[in-house]
């Protein structure tokens, strides 16, 4: 690096040479009536002049290195090209037409024809859709908007071209080869800063300047339009400019999907159905997830949480939980939006992020490729979601809103006569009788486990296992208050619970496995529970509500997981309901088939989640004139 004594020598040098030159000149420089703003721009430098603007150059270099990754893209192109000094000044060209849009179009794009009087469906996966129909029935014309058919049901509106005699082109276009479920990681670096989508080939690459991967690509591949993944703009390159371009919404709403309040509301009320670019039909909200490896125990707890309206309001707009600085939440919020996205894609979602974010929240106590129990999942997404997104001054959240209940436990433990002469009486007011302790205290609860009764150990006459069945109100007597329940760890005692507030959506588990020393046994009991219209309040003793307030203890069952073949080996499936027809589905990863009310109760519930009934909306009443 140069001193500012060398900088100074060197200007001294340059001004010496300028006044050589105008004293050897025989003329003197014409006078302007002017300031020519060029006129410095005329000057010659010399050698050491370049040697500096190399030096600055490296310096800048070595400043974009240091900088943080996080930067925008065009600022980071600017301290790449040497213009560090002025990047806030420099303007990117934004065009509506790309001549490479075509081209995806072309890679992606299909369309479905229809012929409107006798409503046949005829589907081309062609870019040329219009020259072939035009060839069929003589030149096309731009229409205005209309209504465009699908079968007998109902239709969408859409403006575009239309072929004369009735052949209409319906909006069944889209790309098909575009995947946003995966992590967004460069596929040469890695990297998950400024990652863009390469909207030919699907391929991700970091970066948009000369020297990134997608610039590479761009020139090696042929491929010219990339999206950023994060800021949701389009660019073309090498070119660099901005695209522009209506065609492009549909990418932008796959995303990252987009709910308002008002779309919201409606979800429960929607019953008409989404057309995937394959052709399948699927229901928003009902889409199958995939099974990466043994992942089916987050697919079908991913799938019950998805019935509960408030926790599915709560996560389909980002701004209630932009506070949180947690992955787990912002994925879980993502997810939920894909599932109930009506302009997918395709008719399935895959929950790759999602994994991700659980293996590091849990610390790979949640991983892929290793088969492990919904109910702890369950237990420890909603445990972890409170302590992510609760309130610091209220210590609530929209977990503890809609699941949690609260609990009388009296505990009863045997003491010595000893111990029960010095204490008369505990510390937390409980009484001594009989050399007992008896402890009440109140715990609050986000599900309530039910034991099974065991299975019979001998064969029937005719040499089959006898599959044993038990009433749900049966077992739910254990949450009476007067049934005892024997515990050995930590110290032996009598446990009776009551339930002392009920929550607006109740989550039951039945404790199918057992485990000992040597294997894992699984209860094959069935526990026969109504689908709608279980009341507690006739099994077991509620508190008495406040005043002006109607004692709630009707549910309705939502979901139902189950569980198939031996512990360890089996696999998970869950039976859900969809509130706008109530119906019921089986659901098990990309499978989603309807099924019958009866065949919920058949099956061996393994958890379930129950609604609360809410009292009815009172209908206002017609005006009468007098």
């Amino acid at each position: 690096m140069k001193t500012k004594r060398q900088d100074v020598e060197n200007s001294e040098e340059q001004h010496s040479k300028k006044q050589k030159l105008i004293e050897r000149s025989s003329l003197s420089p014409p006078q302007l009536g002017f300031d020519n703003a060029l006129l410095p721009l005329a000057t010659y430098d010399d050698d050491d002049d370049e040697d500096d603007e190399r030096d600055g150059k490296k310096v800048e270099e070595n400043d974009l290195n240091n900088r943080q990754e996080e930067e925008e893209d065009d600022e980071e192109e600017e301290y790449i090209n040497g213009f560090g000094k002025g990047r806030h000044n420099r303007m990117i060209e934004i065009r509506r037409d790309c001549p490479y849009l075509d081209t995806v179009n072309r890679q992606v794009q299909q369309y479905l024809c229809l012929l409107a009087p006798d409503k046949l469906m005829i589907r081309y996966e062609c870019w040329n859709l219009e020259d072939r129909a035009r060839k069929v029935d003589g030149e096309g014309t731009d229409g205005s908007e209309l209504r465009v058919f699908f079968g007998e049901g109902g239709g969408a509106s859409w403006k575009g071209p239309v072929v004369a005699n009735g052949m209409r082109l319906s909006t069944g276009n889209g790309w098909l080869v575009l995947d946003f479920d995966f992590e967004k990681f460069c596929s040469v670096s890695l990297s998950n800063l400024n990652v863009y989508a390469c909207l030919v080939c699907g391929k991700y690459f970091q970066g948009r300047g000369q020297k990134s991967h997608a610039y590479t690509h761009s020139l090696e591949a042929g491929h010219h339009v990339y999206i950023n993944l994060r800021t949701e703009k389009v660019y073309c390159l090498p070119d660099g400019y901005e695209i522009n371009d209506p065609s492009l919404d549909d990418i932008r709403h796959v995303l990252n999907p987009r709910f308002s309040r008002d779309q919201v509301l409606q979800l429960d009320r929607n019953r008409q159905w989404s057309r995937a670019l394959d052709g399948s039909d699927y229901l928003p909200g009902m889409v199958g997830l995939n099974n990466i490896k043994e992942t089916d125990f987050v697919n079908v707890t991913i799938q019950s949480l998805m019935r509960v309206t408030p926790l599915r309001n709560f996560f389909l707009i980002p701004e209630n939980y932009m506070h949180s600085k947690s992955v787990l939440v912002h994925r879980f919020g993502e997810l939920t939006r894909k599932i109930w996205h009506a302009r997918n894609f395709k008719g399935q979602v895959s929950p790759h992020e999602f994994l991700q974010a659980v293996m590091k929240a849990s610390k790979k106590r949640f991983r892929i490729g290793a088969q492990s129990d919904p109910v702890e999942f369950m237990s420890w997404l909603l445990n972890t979601l409170h302590k992510d997104l609760k309130n610091p001054k209220t210590k609530s959240s929209i977990i503890h809103q809609c699941f949690q209940g609260e609990l009388e436990v009296v505990k009863e433990i045997h003491v010595k006569n000893a111990d029960a002469q010095s204490n008369g009486r505990n510390a937390d007011g409980g009484s001594t009788a009989n050399n007992i302790v008896a402890d009440t205290s109140r715990m609050p609860f986000l599900m309530l486990g039910l034991d099974l009764p065991p299975p019979p150990l001998f064969k029937d006459v005719m040499e089959k296992n006898i599959i044993p069945q038990v009433p749900l109100f049966n077992i739910l007597k254990k949450f009476d208050g007067e049934s005892i329940t024997e515990v050995v760890r930590p110290r032996i005692a009598r446990m009776r619970y009551r339930v002392t507030r009920l929550p607006q959506y109740l989550i039951l588990h039945m404790r199918r496995f057992t485990k000992n020393n040597f294997f894992v046994e699984k209860n094959p009991t069935l526990v026969n529970f109504p689908v709608k219209n279980l009341e507690l309040k006739d099994y077991i003793p509620l508190p008495m509500p406040k005043e002006e307030e109607k004692l709630r203890s009707k549910y309705d069952l939502i979901a139902n997981i189950v569980h198939d073949g031996k512990p360890g080996e089996g696999s998970y499936r869950v039976f859900v309901q969809r509130k706008s027809e109530e119906l019921w589905y089986e659901m098990q990863d990309l499978h989603v088939a309807e099924t019958l009310p009866q065949m919920v109760a058949l099956s061996e519930a393994y958890m379930q989640i129950y609604e609360q009934q809410q009292p009815a909306q009172p209908q206002p009443q017609p005006m009468q004139l007098e």
